[in-house]
């Protein structure tokens, strides 16, 4: 029973570390909002500009490159019908940067729970032992207790970094749609005010 929960308990950090890394690499910032898009959107004051911030936004693929080539190509639709399409691709666009999160948020919750089930499984072998052998030795019975508590140990090492990363990019998360609303927004607004 030990050995079983010993082996989930490093399945878990396995899996936390490369959803950890994943995410790592998925949500650095020039990755979301590349910065040539961003220059080329800050260039884009006119209709005729809408051309080259398609290019550059074909060139860097990214969810705030894909927000607007989707904003640039229903430029014909009315302004409000433009902006619901957006509003429901960003939200789409914010699922895909919020993906592996769950994981995370899974892993904070059972690795604990894992710890004490390996403490619970630890303590009931090394207090049958005792029953058996009595209470000759205090020796091996403090190291059945510690080696009965590494397991909690174990859980809580793999549910704090855990815990820390989840809460981290989450924000990120937020951040970043906050930021690809705010230059969505920001290119609607000009390209329908100038058709005003």
């Amino acid at each position: 029973m030990e050995i079983l929960v010993y082996l989930m308990l490093g399945l878990t950090s396995v899996i936390g570390l490369a959803f950890i890394v994943e995410r790592a690499l998925a949500l650095r910032w020039g990755k979301v909002v590349p910065s040539k898009i961003t220059d080329a959107l800050a260039a884009c004051q006119t209709r005729d500009d809408v051309k080259t911030l398609r290019r550059v936004c074909a060139q860097k693929p990214s969810p705030l490159g894909r927000l607007l080539l989707l904003a640039a190509d229903h430029l014909d639709w009315p302004k409000a019908d433009n902006v619901d399409a957006l509003q429901t691709a960003a939200r789409h666009e914010v699922v895909r940067l919020e993906r592996g999160l769950v994981v995370l948020e899974i892993i904070v919750g059972i690795a604990p729970l894992l710890g004490l089930v390996g403490t619970i499984a630890g303590m009931m072998t090394v207090f049958g032992d005792l029953g058996q052998t009595g209470l000759n030795d205090a020796a091996k019975l403090a190291q059945g207790i510690a080696l009965i508590l590494r397991a909690t140990l174990i859980g809580l090492l793999i549910a704090i970094p855990s815990l820390i990363t989840w809460s981290y990019y989450s924000k990120k998360v937020e951040v970043l749609a906050v930021e690809m609303e705010a230059l969505c927004d920001d290119f609607i607004r000009r390209q329908y005010t100038e058709t005003k």
